[in-house]
């Protein structure tokens, strides 16, 4: 289907291929969302939209759209992309929808830097995507404005409040601009993306609608830098990226479900604002210790969150959540503060990179701040059930003593195995533990040289404590993490 949204030639249409090899009754689904993350909010000190094509149609034109919001949005600061081994498509603590999800960047300077060894088609890409990072919101506002009006039958795969939604789309392209260069990443990323999508219920054949409205917005809004060639390159990359996710789904789609329903059979509320959730799923449900999953509650249909799974597989198949409620999180206040047992959740399937690389004989030293000790746990019992009697360094933080809301389980496991330490590492307040920062406590107690790192937590304390496991000596081959922020790509939907 060829991109309508722009007179010029180009060079590659838009076609949803049949997945290869793909039974002729299964249908491959994907969805039409580029990934989850959270969104950010527009800045009233942001620089006004320079004046969009005259051939294009004003967002205020199209019926059911509504204007474009008059001010830029600023894009996230830090966008790294997963790492092929130490970084997965997406993950932990929850963003809440209202909130931005990273801080503004620098008003000045470039996104990504020159590299004299990029394809000529990552260079048309990432010079789009410098030009539009000044008016990201307003891109995405287009982008679906155009889809919806297009495609009215796509809004009801998304959920009713967009405010999430926003800027998902825009990270989605920062990732695989980063990677187009670097197919084994890009394609193990996409293929999680197509797996995953498919709990949403959407089909190969509306890959064409989103790339056609991905088109129609980037011409309205590249300015300076679209011409045919820069189309072309788009169109190229778009259609490279939608059949990779619809053969992944189309696989995925052979020996796994779509989602899982879970019945929820117990609810301990640990502190205040911290639910430990355990549930029941209605198939058997295949993961890794240190992987996590996405939950859609009842009370917010089609709004799905990641979570880590608490503990290693179970003889019994039950998985349990430690879930932290955050300010204007419906997902997480409904789990925490509305869940009880017998209410019925669905699963997304698993995910993530941060497991046990069982043939390597270093020591884990594990980081874990609030919740993120949930999968450092899962870890930990994933060691033991092994038997190999490999150190294990596991540095528990919290603001105080009263966050430390799993260390009795974590003192339990440390008395259980003489190969196990746990010190936890507090902010504030008097503490029978250590007292700081918890990268400062880890630099503190090495060398690590010999030791495979895995973090877990809110973003701050992933890009301190990679700064700090670098710093003392662990290369970043050797330090795995699922960080919602991490994925330009990632992130709770």
């Amino acid at each position: 289907m060829q991109a309508p949204v722009r007179p010029g030639p180009v060079q590659q249409p838009f076609e949803a291929r049949p997945p290869a090899a793909q039974p002729a009754a299964a249908q491959p689904g994907a969805m039409p969302r580029a990934t989850d993350t959270g969104a950010s909010e527009p800045r009233a000190s942001e620089p006004r939209v320079a004046e969009p094509r005259s051939s294009e149609p004003r967002a205020d034109e199209v019926k059911g759209a509504g204007p474009l919001p008059p001010q830029a949005a600023p894009l996230p600061q830090e966008a790294p992309a997963p790492r092929a081994a130490s970084v997965s498509a997406a993950l932990p603590p929850e963003v809440p929808a209202s909130q931005p999800s990273t801080t503004a960047p620098e008003s000045s300077g470039s996104l990504f830097a020159e590299d004299a060894n990029a394809s000529p088609d990552a260079v048309l890409i990432r010079r789009t995507l410098d030009e539009v990072a000044p008016v990201a919101d307003q891109l995405t506002s287009y982008f679906y404005a155009l889809l919806f009006v297009r495609h009215p039958d796509l809004r009801s795969l998304f959920p009713a409040a967009m405010d999430a939604q926003r800027d998902r789309l825009l990270k989605a392209l920062l990732t695989a601009a980063e990677h187009m260069d670097t197919p084994d990443i890009l394609t193990g990323y996409l293929r999680q993306l197509g797996r995953g999508h498919r709990k949403y219920g959407t089909q190969a054949t509306h890959y064409p609608a989103v790339g056609e409205a991905l088109i129609g917005a980037l011409t309205r809004y590249a300015l300076l830098t679209w011409d045919d060639e820069t189309e072309a390159a788009w169109v190229r990359t778009y259609t490279t990226i939608s059949q990779i996710m619809i053969d992944a789904a189309a696989e995925n789609e052979l020996y796994a479900p779509a989602w899982w329903q879970a019945e929820v059979v117990s609810h301990e509320l640990r502190t205040p604002d911290i639910a430990v959730v355990t549930v029941r799923p209605d198939k058997p449900y295949p993961f890794l210790a240190g992987q996590y999953t996405s939950l859609e509650t009842p009370r917010w249909p089609r709004v799905w969150r990641h979570y880590s799974f608490a503990s290693a597989p179970r003889p019994d198949g039950l998985l349990s959540f430690h879930i932290k409620a955050v300010p204007a999180g419906w997902v997480s206040n409904a789990l925490v503060h509305h869940a009880s047992p017998g209410d019925v959740l669905r699963l997304g399937p698993p995910a993530g990179s941060m497991t046990v690389d069982h043939s390597s004989r270093n020591g884990l030293l594990c980081l874990g701040g609030g919740t993120g000790i949930a999968p450092i746990k899962a870890l930990v019992e994933d060691v033991a059930e092994h038997g190999h009697r490999r150190p294990v360094e596991v540095f528990y933080g919290a603001r105080s003593d009263q966050d430390l809301y799993d260390i009795e389980t974590m003192l339990r496991l440390q008395s259980e195995h003489p190969w196990l330490s746990v010190r936890p590492v507090v902010a504030e307040g008097p503490s029978l533990g250590l007292k700081g920062q918890l990268p400062e406590a880890v630099r503190e107690h090495g060398p690590w040289h010999e030791y495979d790192a895995y973090l877990s937590g809110p973003p701050g304390m992933i890009r301190s404590g990679l700064d700090a496991l670098k710093g003392a000596g662990i290369p970043s081959e050797r330090i795995r993490h699922d960080s919602l922020e991490e994925l330009v790509a990632a992130g709770a939907n």
